[in-house]
């Protein structure tokens, strides 16, 4: 499948419900979407291999683990060289309170979501590890009031 127009409907449908549910079995995502369960399982099987399904993932609520506060951190560096930017991104992407970290074009240079127990774990995390870090140039931190909608 080389892009979406390669989709048709019943798949679109497939992926919506897969969405919805990464564990729906076969049986009732046929039935959800009108089809017998061998073509849906074959539909299925085609959209995975094709990349179009990546892969299936839990979905863990953070505060069930105690991560009620979520806060997401604009960040900028100072150098551009490889080794900085490698160095960076491979210390900001082991830390367990970073749960999203993406590299933007223009500024910022970053995106984290972070999740921590509440605001003293946050400027802990804060002051301990990321602004510490020596290519950070400056850090914006937005406090999120609610969340309204997440698409996996």
């Amino acid at each position: 499948m080389s892009n979406e127009s390669d989709l048709d409907a019943v798949d679109r449908e497939i992926l919506f419900q897969l969405r919805q549910d990464g564990r729906l079995p076969n049986v009732e995502l046929a039935r959800r979407v009108g089809l017998t369960p061998p073509p849906c399982l074959r539909r299925v099987k085609r959209l995975e291999e094709s990349g179009v399904i990546a892969g299936y993932r839990a979905v863990i609520d953070p505060g069930a683990l105690g991560r009620e506060l979520e806060v997401l951190v604009d960040v900028e560096i100072y150098a551009q060289d490889r080794g900085t930017v490698e160095e960076f991104e491979t210390t900001v992407a082991s830390y367990e309170e970073v749960v999203e970290f993406r590299r933007m074009y223009g500024r910022p240079d970053y995106f984290l979501r972070v999740a921590v127990a509440d605001h003293a774990a946050y400027e802990a995390f804060m002051m301990s590890k990321l602004s510490g870090l020596p290519a950070v140039l400056r850090l914006e931190s937005h406090l999120t009031m609610k969340t309204i909608k997440v698409d996996g």
